[in-house]
């Protein structure tokens, strides 16, 4: 496994515009959190004190406030956070590629993802496609299907394995990204395509390091919520009350800290990783033909790429009753 940390820790910390503006958003969003359900948490105990609801119907409630918030978090992860991490990401693909630091980075991250990407939702359906190639592509080359018919066992741990896997390949898409940003093919579908063929041809070091710090940081995390844990005990020798607050405030400050800290971080170590170890790579036809053979996304990133330059479709979500009809030869 290769993994360049302190080569990333450096790049982290030269981007610290990006950092403190993800930490600013990792606070707000930490403190909407402890808001929201603090409000949410009162109102249901006050209900059921009260003999206004029941004890099922409250739980019910409780369960539809906690969806509509994972909701509003994704739509905000979407259209919000996605575009200020892409912005970082570009920073960060220029530091390691040129060595260099912008002057403004907030400036120039945010003018490298509008020169590229001419809408947050063309970003995303480029990223989203990236991802779903990459999980077929690392399913087929971790497979065990074989062995799990003569080791049941085996299934289990597979399994687990690939979720593990496909929560890596959440980090390694931004990797993909990063490659589009610094690569010299302007057709940005074809650039991801060949950022997924640099990625295939690099995958056993690459999803190593990956899974590693990944887990690394999740275990990070659940000793951090562990150490917190106490604050809510606090809480909870004053009142019911005040035990679910104390629970919501160690929540808040442990999406802080892995949105403004954690995350970032390793961002920074996969994106590092990925271009320093592809940096004197080429794609191949070989490379190509096996994605090909492995994945239905790869297929339709590189059809994506095709129409982009022989119909100059944009990079985008565009529907097939969009697209112009082909001439017959």
């Amino acid at each position: 496994m290769a993994l360049h940390f302190l080569k990333a820790t450096t790049i982290f910390f030269r981007t610290l515009p990006f950092v403190a503006l993800r930490m600013a958003i990792g606070i707000l969003f930490g403190l909407v959190t402890v808001v929201y359900f603090g409000i949410v948490g009162w109102l249901v105990l006050t209900l059921l004190d009260a003999g206004t609801v029941s004890g099922p119907i409250g739980g019910i409630g409780l369960l539809v406030a906690t969806l509509l918030f994972l909701a509003a978090i994704r739509f905000a992860r979407r259209y919000v956070l996605y575009m200020v991490a892409a912005g970082h990401i570009a920073v960060i693909a220029q530091i390691v590629d040129t060595g260099e630091t912008p002057r403004n980075q907030l400036a120039f991250g945010t003018g490298q993802v509008r020169s590229y990407f001419s809408e947050a939702n063309a970003l995303f359906v480029v990223d989203q496609l990236v991802k779903a190639a990459l999980r077929q592509f690392n399913n087929r080359a971790v497979s065990l299907s074989n062995l799990v018919s003569v080791v049941p066992t085996l299934k289990n741990v597979l399994t687990v394995l690939r979720r593990a896997i496909g929560l890596a390949a959440s980090y390694i898409d931004e990797a993909i990204i990063a490659y589009v940003f610094i690569a010299e093919e302007k057709n940005n579908w074809r650039a991801a395509r060949d950022g997924v063929v640099l990625y295939a041809k690099t995958w056993k070091s690459i999803l190593g390091s990956t899974l590693a710090i990944v887990l690394g940081m999740y275990a990070v995390a659940f000793g951090l919520l562990l150490a917190l844990t106490p604050l809510a005990a606090v809480f909870g020798s004053l009142s019911p009350t005040f035990e679910i607050l104390g629970w919501v405030a160690v929540a808040g400050v442990g999406l802080t800290v892995y949105l403004g800290v954690l995350r970032p971080w390793v961002e920074t170590v996969v994106i590092t990783t990925f271009l320093i170890e592809s940096r004197e790579l080429t794609t191949d036809g070989d490379t190509v033909a096996l994605l090909e053979r492995r994945s239905r996304k790869f297929r339709e990133l590189t059809a994506r790429a095709d129409a982009e330059e022989t119909a100059g479709y944009p990079t985008g979500d565009v529907d097939d009753d969009e697209r112009p009809a082909e001439k017959p030869t």
